[in-house]
């Protein structure tokens, strides 16, 4: 198959400057990439949001920003080539979050939207190009490391060759037993919560309130809420079984679906528009609460199960999970839990869920803790734990017999990165590059940009 190249569009060579005729402003280019002009004010603006992360900028601002503008045009022209798509509604959550972000640390929509210059749905638009570009770059990049793989005899010599100074210090970290249990939902609650709904469904059916608005308003779901609700499109296996089930059966956008009980609580759905297997719908979560007593119920039970455990040594506590843990994704593992950051069972103590750590700090090795309640961050309710330290392994200079998987995640990662850094080298080769005077002077990370002209 021949290379495809970018295109260099002869007119965007000849201008430097043009006019945007609403505000009659001159617009400057600063770099042109095959046919796609980076504009100074781009560079600009990337740096107003920059200075609010200055640990992104390493080196001079006018010459590292430029440069990643043009290694992502770079990119995004292969994600054009390959057809790469990303789902808004995984967009949106990204957006929704960095803006929060900037409100919690501005104090303020009006103080964010000062800071910037821009109103919130400006900024929410321009985000969402920039978080939608950003996944496509992440999917070119996964498919040109898709094969990195690694032989222990290639960890070893790896790992070998390291200089001293380059050897990871691994912080304090802990393997994590926990055994929980979700206490029962008063059946009062239960249709508490499905009579709002269903009031729901008729004020919408009959035309008093649109679903969206209610969306915003009472949904429980914090990743769809603030988008009315809205999922984006998504396929079967994307989405739970039970709400799969009623969501794909519907078919007039019109209409609002049964009361539908998964997981997470008790939804209605309202259909968007379909696409062939996927499906785009709105729609309204509500989670029943669990009663204050029901809590202390709970905490009273594990407690019980704790002394005969410990005390009584009736059974181990490994016992215990397969018997009576109600938390599915630790049950069969012996209730041990799995860093998702990692794979792999080792936690330093800022990336366990806050009431586990603080109940693990009190603990020696083999040492069952007290009932504790903590939050499900998966269903987002309050559950009831007991946790056992099955070890902890002291700060120390990464080795091969400790720290094995860590060590096999720096080379693959070494590895993703000289091959997506020879990817760009090639492809800055092979596609047109032009930098104007005033932006030629950097240690450029990258060779290859300038050229003779």
């Amino acid at each position: 198959m021949k290379k495809q190249k970018l295109i260099f569009t002869a007119a965007i060579g000849v201008l430097s400057l043009i006019a945007i005729a609403q505000n009659n402003i001159a617009e400057e280019v600063a770099w042109v990439i095959g046919d796609q002009p980076i504009w100074k004010s781009e560079i600009e603006e990337a740096y107003q949001q920059l200075k609010y992360e200055p640990e992104q900028i390493k080196g001079d601002p006018y010459c590292v920003i430029p440069e990643q503008l043009a290694v992502e045009k770079l990119f995004l022209h292969q994600a054009d080539l390959d057809t790469i798509e990303v789902q808004d509604a995984m967009v949106a959550q990204q957006v929704d979050a960095q803006l929060n972000y900037y409100i919690a640390n501005l104090g303020s929509r009006e103080k964010v939207e000062q800071y910037f210059h821009k109103s919130m749905p400006q900024m929410r638009e321009q985000l969402m190009d920039m978080a939608r570009n950003r996944s496509r770059i992440q999917q070119v990049q996964r498919n040109l490391t898709e094969n990195v793989t690694a032989t222990p005899a290639q960890i070893r010599q790896y790992f070998n060759e390291l200089q001293a100074d380059s050897i990871p210090y691994v912080p304090l970290q802990v393997e994590v037993q926990i055994l929980t249990l979700s206490p029962a939902i008063p059946r009062e609650e239960v249709e508490d919560v499905k009579a709002r709904l269903r009031d729901f469904s008729d004020r919408v059916t009959s035309g008093q309130s649109e679903f969206s608005t209610l969306a915003i308003l009472y949904s429980e779901d914090p990743g769809s809420a603030s988008r009315g609700g809205e999922l984006g499109f998504m396929g079967r296996g994307q989405l739970v079984p039970e709400f799969a089930s009623v969501a794909f059966n519907l078919n007039d956008p019109k209409k609002v679906s049964k009361i539908v009980e998964t997981e997470f609580g008790y939804h209605i759905i309202q259909l968007i528009e379909k696409r062939g297997d996927r499906i785009n719908c709105r729609h309204i979560l509500l989670r029943p609460k669990v009663s204050t007593k029901d809590l202390e119920d709970a905490i009273t039970r594990l407690d019980s199960l704790r002394t005969d455990m410990v005390v009584n040594k009736k059974f181990t506590f490994e016992e215990a999970v397969g018997y009576v843990s109600q938390d599915k994704d630790t049950r069969n593992n012996r209730g041990m839990m799995v860093n998702e950051n990692t794979g792999t069972t080792r936690f330093e103590m800022s990336q366990l869920p806050q009431e586990v750590a603080k109940a693990v700090n009190e603990l020696q090795v083999g040492e069952v803790s007290k009932a504790f309640i903590m939050k499900d961050a998966k269903l987002n309710r309050d559950v009831v734990a007991i946790v056992k330290l099955a070890n902890r392994i002291e700060g120390h200079r990464a080795n091969l017999s400790d720290d094995y998987q860590q060590i096999k995640m720096m080379y693959e990662n070494a590895q993703r990165s000289k091959i997506i850094a020879n990817w760009i080298e090639k492809k800055i080769a092979d596609t047109y590059t032009r930098i104007e005077d005033g932006w030629r002077n950097c240690d450029f990370v990258h060779k290859g940009w300038i050229k003779e002209q």
